[in-house]
């Protein structure tokens, strides 16, 4: 077997999981009315399905006051039971084990049932600083209500037929407060002593070994380093690790706070962060404590898990977005086909990025997770036709993969020797590298449902009209514009043009980011990284305004230790010589910046649709997706892409 350790069962108590890969506990944005919905169970299902040991279900509110979204599922009355059972059945019966993560935020709260924001508890007066939340220090009477709460809750899975639950003490939420003296100040029996700062967690566990039966598993989800200055380092946790772990069944590890924006890249770690980081704590704990030892933390493919398991840092292996991407990884690795692995690139785009943004989870490489129930299962085509995908980017590629998948036959044409589009580009700003895997991927994809590649191949109307398909795909994706710029601009330079090599930036550069995307940033980081003085420019509120939350803290943090000026709200009207003009949008008032060597513009790029009217003189049945449709990102050009090969 290629990855021995990984696919060797594994036994906590009587239950025994039948490999060491695990999905965290995860926010979906699937639940409805704080319940499993038909979408979570069929989510779930599928990376059940898919091969998973076991399943970690997503944070359980505790009592009514933990509501930190209006998507959070509560366990706070017996009528979740019924629901709970549906889904932990669902996932029992693809031979996956389930455990219910039990959730109090405290002060980490930004809900607003009724469209208020609603009050916050905490240990004590300790404001959040990065959602603004100025909690109530938590009266005695309420602790003891939020703690029987989590053996309620606890007792509520337990008969729903879940295997285990998971105090959720990571990420800065509410036991990780009371453990935390610069957080919790109470002078009373939960604050002051190490001892008294644990008594909160050490009651909610007795509060659940009481009403659960003596199998059932307990374990807790700790951070090691919070990695912010107030936070808890892993000397700390470690001394956690140890006074708790004879109370508990397994520790779960992992890194960060959601209370600051340093802490909080580490929630779901980026691209940028080294694969299985967090392996290292978690082998401290183990020595530590004796004690069964999750870990998670940017372990997104097989061969990664099987050095963290082989080396004893940890018992079993968090792969949450690895499945996101690919929710058959684990059979594929076990089938000894880890080369047909969609590989998760670390870009959070479209899984924690769609929670912060109110929208169900999905995968811009995968747009059918989270979308089960309507593309879990692709119809054979009742008539095999033959169809051209003009353009081998993310959108060809996935359009040509699923139309081939479906019965057709497939010609995919791209005019340049490689295939990718502008994800060629992408990969070479920096920290970016991993997005690369997008094109390895979706090509390797198409390739394997059958679809035929011609590379450096120019659609033409007579190349349409000597092949006659039944049904083309446009999706040649967008070209640079350069917007109209007054003066004589000859420093003027495209982003591209400087990603690409073709063009060189002088000692002093501005850096004009209309987009407010990874390429304003990326060139800005990249040529103050070769040493020239950059100042971003701004078209938005901050830098990186368009990029996930997260990754938009870890590359403000670069920008800063590199020197870089950003200056927000600023519009490009104008270049002569050494000078740049803009306009400081809100205030209409103009803005000059001298000494100017290069002046880079990252602007909106336009649709390359030039083949729309061939095929509308010749009729020919036709699908517009991706950039040639409208210039956006990668996960729209795939979801699209994905739409157009279902529709042919």
């Amino acid at each position: 077997m290629a990855f021995p350790n990984l696919f060797s069962p594994y036994r906590i108590k009587s239950t025994e999981f039948r490999n060491r890969i695990f999905s965290t506990g995860h926010d979906t944005y699937l639940p409805e009315e704080g319940l499993p919905s038909e979408a979570l169970i069929a989510y779930q299902r599928a990376r059940a399905r898919g091969g998973a040991g076991l399943i970690v279900i997503q944070v359980v509110g505790v009592h009514e006051t933990a509501r930190y979204t209006e998507a959070l599922l509560m366990g706070t009355s017996d009528d979740c039971i019924a629901p709970f059972r549906r889904l932990i059945d669902a996932i029992h019966a693809e031979g996956t084990k389930v455990f219910v993560q039990l959730f109090h935020p405290g002060r980490e709260l930004l809900g607003r049932p009724d469209g208020v924001v609603q009050p916050a508890f905490a240990p004590s007066h300790a404001p959040s600083e990065r959602f603004k939340v100025i909690p109530r220090e938590m009266p005695v009477p309420l602790i003891g209500e939020i703690i029987a709460g989590f053996g309620q809750a606890a007792r509520r899975m337990a008969e729903a037929g879940a295997d285990g639950v998971e105090i959720v003490a990571s990420h800065g939420y509410l036991p990780a407060q009371f453990m935390n003296p610069k957080v919790n100040s109470r002078q009373d029996e939960f604050g002051g002593s190490f001892e008294n700062r644990l008594r909160f967690t050490r009651e909610a566990i007795a509060a659940i070994r009481a009403q659960v039966p003596q199998e059932f598993i307990l374990g807790m989800r700790m951070s090691g380093d919070e990695h912010d200055e107030d936070g808890l380092v892993e000397d700390d946790s470690a001394a956690i690790a140890r006074a708790l772990a004879p109370d508990l069944d397994y520790l779960n590890v992992i890194a960060g706070t959601s209370a600051t924006a340093s802490g909080a890249a580490h929630i779901v770690p980026s691209m940028a962060n080294a694969h299985g980081y967090v392996a290292p704590f978690a082998q401290r704990v183990k020595q530590a404590t004796g004690k069964p030892v999750f870990v998670a933390g940017r372990i997104n493919q097989p061969q990664i898990a099987e050095q963290v398991l082989d080396s004893g840092a940890a018992d079993m292996c968090g792969m949450t977005r690895a499945m996101i991407a690919d929710p058959e990884m684990p059979n594929k690795a076990r089938a000894g086909r880890a080369d047909d692995i969609r590989a998760c690139i670390g870009c959070n785009q479209a899984c924690i990025g769609h929670f912060q943004l109110g929208l169900p989870i999905s995968c811009i490489q995968y747009p059918e997770t989270g979308r089960e129930l309507q593309y879990g299962v692709k119809p054979r085509a009742s008539i095999r036709r033959k169809v051209i995908v003009v353009g081998g980017g993310p959108a060809g590629l996935k359009a040509a993969a699923v139309a081939a998948e479906r019965g057709h036959e497939v010609h995919l044409h791209e005019r340049e020797a490689q295939t990718g589009g502008q994800a060629r580009l992408a990969q070479l700003l920096p920290k970016r590298a991993e997005f690369g895997g997008i094109i390895t991927n979706l090509t390797a994809e198409a390739e394997r449902y059958g679809v035929t590649i011609h590379r450096r191949s120019e659609v033409t109307r007579a190349l349409l009209e000597r092949e006659r398909p039944d049904a083309v795909i446009l999706a040649a994706g967008s070209r640079p514009h350069m917007p109209p710029v007054e003066g004589e601009a000859r420093q003027l330079v495209h982003a591209v043009d400087i990603l690409a090599g073709r063009a060189a930036a002088g000692a002093s550069v501005v850096v004009y980011d209309w987009m407010g995307d990874w390429t304003g940033c990326g060139i800005a980081e990249k040529l103050a990284g070769e040493g020239a003085h950059v100042r971003l420019a701004v078209n938005h509120h901050c830098a990186a305004a368009s990029i996930q939350t997260y990754i938009r803290f870890e590359t403000v943090a670069r920008l800063h230790r590199l020197g870089v000026e950003v200056i927000p709200w600023l519009r490009l009207y104008g270049a002569d010589g050494r000078t740049a003009f803009f306009i400081h949008t809100p205030s209409r008032e103009a803005v000059t910046m001298e000494e100017v060597d290069t002046l880079v513009v990252n602007a909106p790029n336009r649709q390359e649709d030039t083949l729309v009217k061939v095929l509308e003189d010749m009729r020919v049945a036709h699908h517009l997706v991706g950039d040639a449709l409208s210039p956006r990102t990668a996960e729209e050009a795939v979801y699209e892409g994905m739409r157009a090969g279902l529709a042919v």
